[in-house]
């Protein structure tokens, strides 16, 4: 049974930083790309945050770049997600998927979300 288990949301003041954590179990870690996305309040659509490669190789959206990064632990089963320079606008949901091949809403596996919330 796959699991990707999403933890270290909170609130946070504006300028403050979070690092998200996405423990996975049940998959072989290393061959999945994982991505970051989330959803923000009153919006269904996803949105992209970060992807890293199994090899590797990482993207971010343009709000994101500068500010986060992604990065993964293959011996640990787990991908990470540093925010810093945190806005109002980050305020989300955030959550990781794993694929083999494509990253992207309705592929692969997902965790249940995070909530992060940014506020003075």
């Amino acid at each position: 049974q796959v699991q990707l288990v999403e933890s270290g949301g909170g609130l946070v003041q504006p300028g403050g930083s979070l690092r998200l954590s996405c423990t996975t179990s049940g998959l072989i870690f290393n061959i999945n790309d994982i991505g970051w996305y989330r959803q923000t309040p009153g919006k269904q659509q996803l949105e992209l945050v970060a992807i890293i490669h199994s090899y590797g190789s990482t993207n971010y959206a343009v709000s994101a770049k500068g500010r986060f990064t992604i990065s993964r632990d293959n011996a640990k089963n787990t991908a990470y997600l540093q925010m810093s320079s945190l806005k109002p606008e980050d305020t989300a949901v955030y959550y990781c998927t794993a694929d083999t091949l494509t990253i992207g809403p309705g592929r692969g596996y997902w965790g249940q979300g995070t909530q992060v919330t940014v506020s003075s």
